[in-house]
């Protein structure tokens, strides 16, 4: 689970640039962070529920 977010971190951040360097397409940019902080978040809850799930930890 944790190789597919930071891949997915990874694709979001080169979009964002992309999206960013070439001003007729700053939708891609806007997107890219957009889908970075979702996955990022939705990342970090999924470690956090992960650790409080395990016994004894």
């Amino acid at each position: 689970m944790l190789i597919l977010v930071v891949v997915l971190l990874a694709i979001w951040l080169v979009l964002s640039i992309v999206g960013f360097a070439i001003e007729g397409i700053l939708w891609l940019g806007v997107i890219g962070v957009v889908l970075f902080v979702a996955t990022a978040i939705v990342g970090w809850l999924r470690r956090s529920a992960h650790r409080r799930a395990k016994p004894g930890g």
